[in-house]
Parts: C-alpha cells; sequence; structure tokens
C-alpha cells in the first residue's frame, strides 16, 4: 500500500532529483525549494564523515540530549532502567553543524514552513540519515507550537542513525509514519553502523571515495577506477552480512547501545517493491535479501536508487494485474506478491525464511493491539475494587471523629473494612504492574500512553490510590529504615503515570476557576509533604544550632504557602481540611508556634548563645 501510494506520486522522483543535486555540489552540500507547493530539504551524500582522518568517536552512539537546547526535548529518555536514546555521534555533529553554523540553514527552513504546508526531508546515503534527525528535530519544533504541519522524510540507501531507545521514542510519538528509508536489494550503506573498525579501513577508503566520485561526476561511473581487489571485495560484503545476521538474530531487548531500525523500509528489487515497518522484520529482511546478492553487487547497488524510482509506478501497475490471476486468499496472494516483490522467491533456502519474515512482522504488528484490548477487559473487571475504595473514601469524610481519608486508613484497627479496602489496594497495584511490565516488554502498542481511556484509569488510579500507599508507608515506620516516602518510597508506577498525565494532549480546556473541593487531592504526594513537614516541626522544637532553625524555619514557610495555595485552589478533598487531620493539626501548631514569637525567638536565641 505504501509502495503503491508513493509510486502514484511525485515525491520520490522530486526527492531524488533533488539527492542528485545535492550530491553534485559536493561535501556538505545543502538544499530547500519549494515544488508544487510542496517544500523539500535535501541533504548531500557525500560528507567528511566517511572519510578517513575523522574523529573515531564520531562513530560511537551518543545521548540525544548531548544535542543541548532542547532540540529533541520529546525524544528523551522517560522511563527508570531504559537505555538513553542514542544516535551516531558523528551524524548527531553533521546535523549540529548546519543548524548552528549554517546561516541559511533555519532560515530557509522558517521560509517554507511559511510558504508552504508541508516538507519532505530527504538525501541519499548519510545525506538520508541528515534528513532523518533533521526531520526529528523538525517534528519536535512543531509539536512545541502545536503546528499541525506534514513533515515526512525520505533517505535513500541511508545507514543506521541510533539505537532501541530512538526507535521506541519515535513510535511512542507516533512518527513512525513519517520515515521512510527506501533500500535496494545488495546495497551495503543501509545495513552499516558506521563505527570506526570499518570506517578506518583502506578497503572503506577506497570505497566512498569511489562512490563520492560518481555522485559528483556521474560520467566517472567506471568500476575500473574502483582499486578493490576481488579479496577484498569478498572480506567486506562477508563482514556485512555477519553483521545483520548477529542483527537479526537479535530481538528487541538486545540492549540499548545497538543500532536499530526506525520507521518505514521501502525494499526494491528489479522484480518490485515491499514495505516493512517492524524492526525485527526489517533487519530479518534486509539479511535474507543481501544473502541473494554476491561481493560484486557491494560496486554500484548504492548508486542505482534512481533506476528503482522510475520502475516503481510500472512495477505496481504489473502487480495490480497480476493480482487478478491469483486463485489464493486475499492474503496468501499478497503473501505471494510480496514474496516476488523481495526478489527472494527464486532461492530455495531463503524464500521460506522471508515467507516467515513477512508473516512475522503482521501477526507482531497485530499482538501489542489484542493484549491492550484484553487489558480493557481486565480494566472493566477491577472496577469493583475502586468502587469500594471510593465508597470507603465517603465514609471517613463523614465520619464523626474528622480525621478524614488518609489519617482514618494510617490509624486503622483490625477492621474487615479496613482488611477489605487494603487488599482492593494490593490488587490494583498488581493490575498496574502489570500494564507497566508489558510496556517495558514492548508487548503493548508504543502509543499507549496516549489513549486517553488509559491516561484517564491511570491518574484516577493514583488520586484515589497513592495517599493509602503513602499511609501504609509511614504506618509501618517504613520512612525510618528508608526514608521518606517522596525520595525513596514512591512505586515507579506512580512516576510513570505522572509523566502520561504530563504528556496528555496539551491545549484541552480545564474549566473555569473551581468553585468547590476536589473530590480527590490533586498532589497525589500531598500526604508525603505533610508527614515531612510534621517531622521539620519536630525538631524545630528541640534544635539549637542557628542554621539548622532557620533552615528548618524555611522548609515550614514553604510547605504552608504551598498548601494554602492548593486549599485556596480548591485543588484538594474535604478530607485534607478535617477537623481533626493531620494536616490541620499540623497548620494549627506550626501557626500557634509562629504566633507565640517570644517562644519561636527563644528557640532562635537559645540557638545563638549556645553558638
Amino acid at each position: 500500500m505504501v509502495g503503491t501510494f508513493l509510486a502514484s506520486t511525485p515525491l520520490l522522483k522530486e526527492a531524488w532529483r533533488l539527492c542528485i543535486a545535492t550530491d553534485k555540489m559536493g561535501c556538505g552540500g545543502f538544499m530547500a525549494k519549494q515544488v508544487r507547493g510542496v517544500g523539500y530539504v535535501a541533504f548531500s551524500g557525500v560528507q567528511e564523515l566517511l572519510v578517513p582522518g575523522w574523529d573515531p568517536n564520531f562513530g560511537m552512539l551518543a545521548p540525544l540530549d548531548a544535542a543541548g537546547h532542547g532540540l529533541f526535548a520529546h525524544l528523551t529518555c522517560r522511563y527508570d532502567g531504559e537505555e538513553p536514546v542514542m544516535v551516531h555521534s558523528g551524524v548527531l555533529h553533521l546535523f549540529l553543524h548546519h543548524h548552528h553554523s549554517r546561516l541559511d540553514f533555519q532560515s530557509q527552513i522558517r521560509s517554507l514552513l511559511a510558504e508552504t504546508k508541508s516538507i519532505v526531508i530527504t538525501g541519499h546515503s548519510i545525506g538520508g540519515s541528515i534528513a532523518f534527525l533533521t526531520g526529528l528535530w523538525l517534528l519536535s519544533y512543531l509539536k512545541s507550537i502545536f503546528s499541525p504541519f506534514s513533515v515526512l522524510c525520505i533517505g535513500f540507501g541511508s545507514p543506521f542513525l541510533g539505537n532501541g531507545s530512538l526507535s521506541r521514542a519515535i513510535l511512542r510519538e507516533r512518527w513512525g509514519g513519517n520515515f521512510y528509508n527506501v533500500v535496494s536489494t545488495h546495497d551495503i550503506m543501509p545495513r552499516l553502523s558506521l563505527n570506526q573498525s570499518l570506517v578506518q579501513t583502506s578497503v572503506w577508503h577506497f570505497l566512498v571515495r569511489f562512490w563520492h566520485t560518481c555522485k559528483m561526476y556521474l560520467s566517472s561511473m567506471n568500476s575500473a577506477n574502483l582499486q578493490l581487489t576481488e579479496e577484498d571485495k569478498a572480506r567486506l560484503f562477508s563482514l556485512v552480512v555477519e553483521d545483520m545476521e548477529r542483527l537479526a538474530q537479535a530481538g528487541e531487548d538486545s540492549g540499548g547501545r545497538s543500532f536499530w531500525p526506525f520507521g518505514n523500509y521501502l525494499f526494491c528489487s528489479n522484480e518490485g517493491t515491499i514495505c516493512l515497518d517492524n524492526a525485527v522484520s526489517v533487519n530479518k529482511m534486509m539479511h535474507l535479501m543481501l544473502r541473494t546478492g554476491s561481493p560484486n553487487c557491494i560496486l554500484e547497488e548504492h548508486l542505482k536508487y534512481g533506476q528503482y524510482v522510475e520502475r516503481l509506478s510500472r512495477q505496481s501497475l504489473k502487480r495490480s494485474i497480476m493480482e487478478r490471476d491469483l486463485s489464493e486468499s486475499s492474503y496468501e496472494a499478497s503473501l505471494s506478491m510480496a514474496l516476488n516483490s523481495s526478489g527472494t522467491y527464486r532461492q530455495v533456502l531463503i524464500a521460506p525464511m522471508a515467507k516467515d519474515c513477512l508473516k512475522m512482522g503482521r501477526r507482531m504488528g497485530r499482538t501489542p493491539n489484542l493484549n491492550a484490548a484484553n487489558l480493557a477487559v481486565r480494566l472493566s473487571k477491577i472496577t469493583p475494587y475502586k468502587a469500594e475504595i471510593e465508597w470507603y473514601k465517603a465514609c471517613c469524610d463523614k465520619s464523626e471523629e474528622q480525621r478524614g481519608y488518609y489519617d482514618s486508613f494510617k490509624q486503622r484497627g483490625a477492621s474487615k473494612r479496613e482488611f477489605k479496602i487494603n487488599m482492593n489496594r494490593f490488587n490494583l497495584a498488581a493490575f498496574w504492574d502489570n500494564v507497566i511490565h508489558m510496556m517495558d516488554r514492548n508487548e503493548l502498542p508504543h502509543d499507549f500512553h496516549r489513549c486517553s481511556k488509559w491516561v484517564n484509569a491511570s491518574q484516577f488510579y493514583k488520586l484515589l490510590v497513592e495517599p493509602l500507599d503513602i499511609a501504609e508507608y509511614y504506618r509501618l515506620g517504613k520512612h525510618l529504615e528508608k526514608g521518606h516516602y517522596r525520595s525513596n518510597g514512591r512505586e515507579r508506577r506512580y512516576e510513570i503515570f505522572d509523566w502520561w498525565w504530563n504528556e496528555r494532549v496539551v491545549g484541552e480546556e480545564l474549566g473555569n476557576r473551581r468553585t468547590k473541593n476536589a473530590s480527590l487531592t490533586q498532589d497525589t504526594c500531598f500526604w508525603a509533604r505533610v508527614e515531612e513537614a510534621k517531622e521539620w516541626l519536630d525538631k524545630i522544637k528541640s534544635a539549637s544550632d542557628p542554621k539548622e532553625l532557620a533552615f528548618l524555619r524555611d522548609r515550614l514557610d514553604e510547605f504552608e504557602a504551598y498548601a494554602m495555595k492548593l486549599v485556596e485552589g480548591k485543588e484538594v478533598s474535604a478530607d485534607v481540611l478535617a477537623k481533626n487531620s493531620s494536616f490541620s493539626s499540623w497548620l494549627e501548631e506550626w501557626r500557634a508556634l509562629k504566633l507565640n514569637r517570644t517562644g519561636l525567638n527563644r528557640l532562635f536565641q537559645a540557638g545563638s548563645q549556645g553558638d
């Protein structure tokens, strides 16, 4: 479908035409222009990064945060334990050179943003990797200003850009459909990690010089100019096949410090075109298609994308005619067509593996959605647990003891009611911990956290249950062993749910100022703050050091100001203001101490005399 779409538009042809033009411009070429209402930005595939003499560290993966200035704010690492988002340090260096050092770069892109409604960013070889990174920067910028501007990135034979964390971050942002890497059957460049162990070899030096010369001077495309022996070509080809085999055998959990594909891969052969968007399937297909080639294919395959682009429309028409003669089911027919288009169907050993790879891509694409559907059913089944806790809160708020929800649970006895509520707390925690576990294992859609149903459900759970978790933490005295809840006891699920909520669709109208107290306190760590403030109040009564006294007084004043802001904004529920709640007791005691200036000053004077 993607191949048919791209073949029916001038996007690929125009993108490739501009790639050729920028390649002729030589090292570091860059072009931005408008064609029939569409903005195009193209980067040359002739780059100093690919030749000897470059910094060896440029072959390493570097954290995307190293770009600074919040250029990629939406792609930073989110979860504890997740590898940071990393990209090829050399490509990042080249992008930053354009962004910071070339005055025409940002001005021309701003001009296209003002004059068009969509931009296509493209490049051949390493130029495509720079284009992808530019696309990520532009998408991050457009998201920050809430712009619906359309961005499409097309790379031709572009090497790997980043690690698995980058791939997952792009999927979480729903940007996977913005990236297309056109890969020919036997091109070794898109199958390379471009690390220093390869780039510093003489074989690579000769090959890159040949490619650069051919790109800049098309008339010189003669393999006689390539100073490589048959043994050199065989060694290089074998190296790439082995690297791709290792990558194809690795799963998505192979580690965050390895290069990994992202977006859509449009595989082109003499027989047709197929498109895959599952990273594991992409790796396997790149390996299988390369195995159908030979060492001689490394010479000109990287330079043949113009021919593949020209064939696309004719091949699409040919396949639509062939489809009428297929008597199989629609699924089997599509598999047969895709297998034919991959150019692997004639290979007795490879064809079955290629077919399994295509099936796996479809199966793996569906499983996360099925898991999410099953979770939705389970979510409905835990509703009674939440309802019982809500009922318990309402009872506490109306109780004659006037202790409120938090303190009633913290000071509970051995009643059946509290036991049932505590079990409900455990059951809800188990459900949501399982959700997080499934996300960690990539068993749910990458944009799962953006579904309003799950964002709202997790937020309500956090507002309702976290106060009970805090109460239990201090009831059992865990703060004496581990430290206070906020820094040492908070469960990871709550931190993740904070991120989900903060990343929800921005721009929603939040309504007018509250006219009555919230049903649930909006700061779910409020009671943990109260417990810390209670400790400060106890310490200030016995402290003698003036510096410590001043520190404690400042902390107490800050918390009082924060708490009263929530109260005045009616962002706390009734239990916070209950007559006998721990917050009301703390506030009364602190204000009494402040009003008794003689007593408070005596503390400071005693501290000064002791000093």
